[in-house]
């Protein structure tokens, strides 16, 4: 006879406890991809993708539904710089890091950038608009520095004065 495994986790953060948005994006991302092989990157990123952000109440639904503990799960979302523990502003603006934009000026837009807009990277305008972020290679290696707005906006050779374009776009498309 087979022993039934018991949960990892405690039920006291079950689906029951979210927000109803956060239980439907939490439901939703389990039936796409519960039974795929390595399920939980994909789980996380269409939580991400629905809700901006992976939020901290939902990884225990994430967890039990995968046989996972909650330090398994929260593990692999802080390992992960792409996954946002809070919520973003209403625009997110992705910076590239890597070698290829960094030797074509992308260390002195960053330091425009976070001048211009006042925060850090991982940080949020204090009006909620505009979230910075770094990432590590947009693909757009020859064309540096690159910037990514939003999910699909990529923008090539940026300088701090088409930064600012962006930015002043940014802020009024919202």
């Amino acid at each position: 006879m087979a022993a039934t495994p018991l949960p990892l986790n405690p039920p006291s953060r079950r689906s029951a406890d979210l927000a109803p948005e956060q239980a439907r994006a939490v439901a939703a991302a389990l039936d796409a991809h519960r039974d795929a092989p390595g399920a939980l990157l994909p789980i996380l990123h269409a939580v991400q993708d629905r809700l901006g952000y992976v939020p901290p109440e939902t990884l225990a639904s994430i967890a039990d539904a995968l046989n996972l503990t909650r330090a398994e799960v929260y593990g692999v979302v802080t390992f992960y710089p792409h996954f946002r523990r809070t919520p973003p502003g209403r625009r997110v603006m992705q910076l590239c890091r890597a070698e290829a934009c960094q030797a074509l000026g992308a260390r002195a837009l960053e330091a425009h950038a976070k001048r211009t807009l006042g925060i850090d990277f991982h940080q949020t305008t204090a009006d909620g608009a505009i979230t910075l972020e770094p990432v590590y290679c947009l693909g757009n290696c020859g064309c540096g520095p690159s910037l990514l707005v939003g999910r699909d906006e990529l923008h090539a050779r940026v300088t701090p004065e088409a930064f600012d374009a962006l930015v002043a776009a940014a802020r009024t498309a919202l």
